[in-house]
Formats: structure tokens, C-alpha cells, sequence
């Protein structure tokens, strides 16, 4: 009875921790921005984890405009932060987009991978 009891803790365990966890994603990123003439804008974000099993090397941020992905790489000397550059052509006034961060957590018996989804943002471009 009681090595039951032992696997049922083992086994729920994991699944309570998982279940508790919260996540926030937080868009950096100014709401306008002046047109440019290389058409690269800079969008950035914070995302907060409250769960401990996150492996923190395999987190992959990107910024997702329709159906393109675009990489973020970590913003240097901060943590959790991430950036990059996204391009909007001339003919645009305003871009749609998303934060989407792909991240793999210790799971049982091994890694597992879960993502997490930002609220759909806007980008307005004014001249």
C-alpha cells in the first residue's frame, strides 16, 4: 500500500508544479514608430515564467507578423528579455503580431516542450 501511495506522490508531483505555473508575456515594444528608410523596426519583450522546470537554454522566442516567424535574440545584460527586427514594407501603415516563445521543461521521465502565445499587438508606422 504504501509503495502506491510512494508512485502516486512520484507521479502527481510533476503534473502539480506544471499546473501552477503562471506565465506573462510583456510587449516592449512602442505602440508607434516613424517610418524609416530601411523598413526594420525594433519590437521587443519580457517573458516571465513562475515555473521552475523551465530549461533556460532552450528557450525560442519569436515575433510572428501573419505567417512569417522571426527569431528574437536575448537584449544583452538583461535577463528573460528578448528583441529583433521586424520588416514592414512602404506600402504598410501598420503591422499585426504576435510573441510566440517555444521552450522545452523537465517533465518525467524526460524533457517535454510546451509554447507560450502573446494577445495579438499592433504596430502603427507614421510618417
Amino acid at each position: 500500500m504504501t509503495k502506491y501511495i510512494r508512485h502516486l506522490i512520484l507521479f502527481t508531483l510533476p503534473l502539480l508544479l506544471v499546473g501552477c505555473a503562471t506565465s506573462t508575456i510583456t510587449n516592449l515594444t512602442p505602440a508607434q514608430m516613424s517610418r524609416n528608410a530601411d523598413g526594420l523596426y525594433p519590437v521587443e519583450a519580457v517573458w516571465q515564467s513562475s515555473q521552475q522546470s523551465v530549461i533556460q537554454d532552450s528557450i525560442k522566442p519569436y515575433v510572428v507578423v501573419g505567417l512569417e516567424a522571426y527569431p528574437m535574440r536575448p537584449t544583452p545584460l538583461l535577463q528573460n528579455r528578448w528583441e529583433t527586427l521586424v520588416p514592414i514594407p512602404a506600402s504598410k501603415d501598420h503591422i499585426y503580431y504576435q510573441f510566440k516563445f517555444d521552450y522545452e521543461y523537465k517533465g518525467m521521465p524526460a524533457r517535454r516542450s510546451d509554447s507560450v502565445l502573446s494577445p495579438e499587438q499592433r504596430l502603427d508606422i507614421v510618417n
